[in-house]
């Protein structure tokens, strides 16, 4: 299976100054989850991933990219297998997404996201 990036996010300290920069300089539309402070980012193109723009102090600071993949637990179990570390475990969010965070030896942080089209 390819394991295509499929969504990033940014956590950053005053997300409606990024979310309102972005929008007007790429011409991103961008839905703000207000119970969640999320912005869903949609970069109308066609091509590429979408993302999200947040402020959270439990995720990861930065820049997240997250990579689709059939069985997110395997992943993390190879992950740990190959040095890495589990940063959170399988979640699931109900009607939206399963996904998890992993950091590799380096301490860089990736996102896993289970797949939603059968393969």
């Amino acid at each position: 299976m390819p394991n295509p990036v499929v969504h990033w996010e940014m956590n950053t300290p005053n997300p409606d100054v990024t979310r309102k920069f972005v929008s007007d300089l790429f011409g991103w539309t961008i839905n703000v989850v207000p119970d969640m402070n999320y912005g869903l980012v949609m970069t109308n193109a066609g091509r590429g991933a979408d993302g999200g723009i947040l402020n959270d102090a439990q995720a990861p600071k930065g820049v997240t990219i997250y990579i689709e993949v059939d069985d997110p637990q395997a992943y993390l179990d190879k992950a740990a297998k190959l040095g890495g570390k589990v940063i959170m475990p399988v979640t699931v969010i109900p009607n939206m997404v399963t996904f998890a965070l992993l950091a590799d030896p380096q301490g860089n942080i990736w996102g896993i996201v289970k797949s939603e089209q059968p393969h």
